[in-house]
């Protein structure tokens, strides 16, 4: 590129929008509130501003990659389309069904989450696919066409098309969408042979019933903030994150957002794995809190792990089954509703509860002053010294401390009878105690011992907790990157642009068939290139291929990563020994005597990473110079101590600065517990560590 290179990265989070303004190698970013009813408003005042600081004009920026949450918040809140569902006789109340399985198993008084559609949306056609892909009932047009007269009479926006194992063979699919296209073209059509092709028929509903959902929603979004940065004079072309941690163009967002679900967490996964790089660490906990969740992620070997199915917005605080599954590539993670928002209240057993409630950005926590009565995570790290009320948010909102002592006192403090800072301390360490709880159920799930691991921290709530985390977690080692407050927004502009194609089609290794499979990852590695090749015509792609295997009998796949020598010349030794190599690292021992069964396919096409320098790390050659002190409450002595303020951006080169302190900067504060001494790296991070 003969011009310098300019690209904006955009993240809309459930409280803030980061923007963050690459210049060549220079980095300028801002916080804006989110604005909700138009979330483009917010991006247009961010751009701006770092436009301004930059010294350059809209016009110069060549590339913007933009993650949001609107998709997710769509999906909790119930704020989608009018959507139909048209599925296969006999299978209507799949999604209400779910698996039968019961996530709370005692509990007498379960309460399952309501599907996306009831019943009276959901509509039959005969025809029918049996599981190897061969029709066994036909479906006509005749067939088809009196249901979607019903649906456009109903006056509907979206339909999704789900029938029975359409995976295999979607004929059946393509001739409703055909029927659809005909006598609805106003209509937004999702078709689950395209949005899911895999097996289980309550995922594969649940997620193209997902994206009818909120296809208008974020068609509409997408097409409004084209124009409106078409109007500020910015041409280049726009870019979204996806959840699987890549990058797709516009076009196929709107087209498939569901997608989207996650991807500013992915965003944050790929900033730690980037920084992960740099360090040259292979076993990393990424930590990122915001203003209305927390996420915690496993980054081994400097790749965020990934997963085939997630759930969205939970019913039973984040428990797992109680939400509603999503079958597409994601960043596998743990999301808590532990942000800076996040509303506390007493429960009928007098215990402090955090989440998942939360403030938002209108009216926001109580020291914001926008009305916000309930005290949030933000109102006890002001009162417990951790944030300066003068210089929050870069000095841009004066805070509140009155305002956040009397929500205190009055929803915690007088019920449990304490003062505001006993308060605040009590609500601090719930939320840290629960994000702690999260890293280690995570951790033992995935057979993974945390002592070994190393922490980074982003998310402008995240620096201010990350410390403590540490401490209850034998953590010893901490690093917070430069740009920790705007760390999801800064891994868009990391992420590679990548697509991930998966299809479903059942094989046993007795029944192995080479010429098959190799057929079958051709098409997958192509449908993936394609997509990647609709957002950068030249670069080189690779191909990553994975296969889900189990032993027969098992209800759920493990995934086996091929080399391309392996996928594209499929030999049934190799796969084998690949599969019980896995099987064995996770479950201790193979089982003799099992068939083993392959059930998803999946190819991911992507462009290559950038190339990492590695960090030369200081050790630490002088003493920080303080600014100032203030008091700050330390968890070990459960009082008040007089710590001192560092300036981030006044530490020089291997400056240190022991614990209790503050280290501030204009997007977030970091807090160096007692028990730590914190560490100015050349690149900018901030590296605490147990004292020696």
């Amino acid at each position: 590129m003969s011009e310098q290179s300019v690209r904006l990265g955009v993240d809309i989070g459930g409280t803030f929008t980061d923007v963050v303004l690459e210049v060549g190698t220079a980095s300028f970013s801002t916080k804006v509130l989110t604005t909700y009813i138009a979330p483009e408003n917010a991006i247009i005042d961010g751009m701006h501003q770092v436009c301004t600081k930059a010294g350059i004009a809209p016009s110069q920026i060549n590339q913007i990659i933009h993650g949001t949450t609107l998709a997710t918040n769509a999906l909790i809140e119930r704020r989608g389309a009018k959507t139909a569902l048209i599925t296969t006789q006999g299978f209507r109340d799949v999604i209400e069904m779910r698996t039968e399985s019961r996530f709370e198993q005692y509990d007498l008084n379960l309460t399952l989450p309501e599907p996306l559609l009831p019943r009276q949306m959901r509509y039959t056609v005969p025809g029918r696919m049996d599981a190897s892909g061969t029709e066994l009932l036909p479906l006509t047009r005749a067939d088809i066409e009196p249901v979607v007269a019903q649906i456009a009479a109903a006056g509907y926006e979206s339909v999704a098309v789900g029938l029975i194992h359409s995976y295999l063979n979607d004929a059946h699919e393509k001739l409703v969408g055909e029927v659809l296209a005909e006598m609805m073209p106003d209509a937004m059509v999702s078709l689950s042979c395209e949005v899911s092709p895999q097996m289980r028929e309550y995922e594969r509903f649940n997620t193209v019933v997902a994206n009818a959902y909120i296809k208008p929603l974020m068609k509409s979004y997408l097409g409004r903030l084209e124009g409106r940065l078409r109007v500020e004079g910015v041409s280049c072309n726009i870019f979204l994150m996806h959840s699987g941690g890549g990058i797709i163009s516009i076009e196929n967002a709107a087209e498939f957002p569901v997608r989207l679900v996650e991807s500013g967490p992915a965003g944050g996964a790929v900033f730690a794995a980037n920084i992960a790089a740099r360090y040259g660490l292979d076993k990393v906990l990424s930590f990122d809190m915001g203003g209305t969740t927390a996420k915690i992620c496993l980054i081994k070997n400097q790749t965020p792990k990934t997963s085939r199915v997630f759930e969205v917005a939970r019913t039973y605080r984040f428990k797992k089954g109680s939400g509603m599954p999503i079958s597409i590539p994601v960043i596998d993670m743990v999301e808590i509703g532990a942000g800076g928002g996040s509303l506390a209240h007493v429960d009928a057993m007098r215990q402090i509860r955090v989440g998942p409630e939360s403030a938002g950005s209108e009216p926001g926590p109580a020291c914001y002053g926008r009305g916000g009565a309930k005290p949030a995570v933000t109102d006890a790290d002001l009162v417990l010294g951790k944030l300066d009320p003068d210089n929050f948010a870069g000095g841009t909102m004066t805070l509140d401390a009155d305002a956040s002592a009397k929500a205190l006192t009055d929803v915690l403090g007088d019920e449990l009878d304490m003062d505001a800072a006993t308060s605040a301390f009590g609500l601090a360490e719930v939320v840290d105690e629960n994000m702690a709880n999260a890293a280690r159920v995570h951790a033992v799930e995935n057979g993974e011992d945390l002592s070994e691991y190393t922490m980074i921290a982003f998310g402008g709530a995240a620096p201010l907790h990350a410390g403590r985390l540490c401490e209850k977690l034998g953590v010893d080692r901490l690093l917070v990157p430069q740009g920790a407050g705007v760390g999801s927004a800064i891994g868009f502009l990391r992420a590679p642009f990548s697509f991930e194609a998966n299809r479903s089609v059942y094989m046993t290794l007795a029944g192995f068939d080479a010429e098959k499979i190799k057929a079958l990852l051709t098409d997958l590695q192509a449908e993936a290139t394609g997509f990647v090749r609709n957002c950068d015509a030249t670069a080189p792609i690779l191909s990553e291929f994975k296969v889900y295997m189990r032993y027969s009998g098992q209800g759920w796949e493990i995934p086996i990563t091929l080399t391309h020598d392996q996928a594209m010349n499929p030999d049934v030794a190799t796969f084998e020994a690949r599969f019980i190599e896995d099987y064995v690292k996770l479950f201790g021992r193979a089982v003799e005597g099992m068939d083993i069964e392959i059930t998803v396919w999946s190819v991911n096409a992507t462009t290559p990473p950038e190339e990492v320098a590695r960090v030369a790390e200081n050790s630490g050659t002088g003493t920080a110079k303080r600014h100032g002190e203030r008091k700050l409450f330390d968890p070990a002595i459960a009082g008040f101590v007089d710590a001192d303020i560092v300036l981030r951006n006044a530490m020089e080169v291997g400056a240190t600065v022991d614990g209790p302190s503050v280290i501030a900067e204009d997007e977030t504060t970091i807090i160096v517990p007692s028990s730590r001494t914190a560490l100015r790296q050349p690149d900018g991070c901030i590296d605490l560590r147990v004292k020696g």
